[in-house]
């Protein structure tokens, strides 16, 4: 698994999502978690190659050969930082570096790292779906493209006068996207070299897809539940005061001694709330 492509871009284009950066035909700047995702995976290739291959492979690579296994949730994420060799690690490390500080920027780094390893994980999930349903053989499967993918599926989307190039070959990022798309198909449909590969491409891929189209709606169910909760919140409110008003009412005609147990509680539970709203 492994990503051809370099990104660079067009200067003064606005994409229509969410009004994302100009961009300019230059060596991104690293970013925070861009910077960390490069030494982790770069360290734990040479801890790979120092000797450790086959015991991190065993514990933390995508290997379905039991239920037990593929049923270890931690290997979804800790499979994207393994690789297979050097060109493995080249080519994935290239489309970190020349992708991520894009999206890091637009998204902030929080979300980056969310959507970085769940396009990862769903190329991971994708894998062990095709093969729980016997269209593919269980095998090991490491690597950060699902990721890269991802990111690539993104960067299509949001900023589509990007130009990667394919191996020296200047191509628009939305065409390269396509043509990953029907290789990767054609290669898992007809179950050729590195199949499970490219299913966790296409897994990556639909997840970064899905992720940036979702934007609008998922950011109308978050105002929709935030506006749920103060709406509740404003009536519980509501309704402690007029209980409230009703208590002190009670011990203005009957005096305190008249207060019940849980109208006790009512009121120090209101004269709580009252002094956590004042700060004291």
């Amino acid at each position: 698994m492994g990503l051809y492509d370099r990104d660079y871009s067009q200067d003064k284009f606005h994409s229509a999502f969410r009004n994302a950066p100009q961009m300019r035909m230059t060596f991104p700047k690293l970013t925070p978690v861009v910077k960390w995702l490069l030494i982790i995976n770069i360290t734990t290739y040479f801890v790979q190659i120092l000797g450790a291959d086959g015991l991190l492979v065993r514990w933390f690579a995508v290997y379905p050969a039991s239920l037990s296994m593929a049923l270890q949730p931690w290997r979804i994420v800790t499979y994207q930082f393994l690789h297979g060799g050097i060109i493995h690690i080249l080519l994935n490390m290239l489309g970190l570096f020349f992708l991520g500080p894009t999206l890091e920027r637009h998204w902030g780094s929080r979300r980056f790292l969310k959507f970085y390893l769940g396009c990862g994980a769903a190329g991971g999930l994708f894998y062990l779906l095709l093969v729980a349903v016997n269209f593919l053989p269980a095998g090991i499967m490491i690597g950060a493209s699902g990721s890269i993918l991802g990111m690539l599926a993104a960067c299509a989307i949001l900023f589509p006068h990007f130009v990667v190039f394919i191996v020296v070959f200047p191509v628009p990022i939305r065409v390269a996207a396509i043509v990953g798309i029907v290789y990767f198909l054609f290669v898992m449909i007809t179950k050729g070299t590195n199949a499970g590969g490219e299913a966790a491409h296409l897994g990556g891929m639909a997840a970064g897809a899905v992720y940036v189209f979702s934007e609008g709606w998922r950011a109308k169910l978050k105002l929709k539940i935030r506006s749920s909760r103060w709406e509740k919140k404003i009536t519980t409110h509501r309704s402690l005061q007029m209980e409230v008003d009703r208590i002190l009412q009670k011990v203005h005609d009957s005096g305190i001694h008249s207060l019940t147990s849980e109208e006790k509680k009512i009121l120090k539970r209101a004269t709580k709330a009252e002094q956590m709203r004042s700060g004291l």
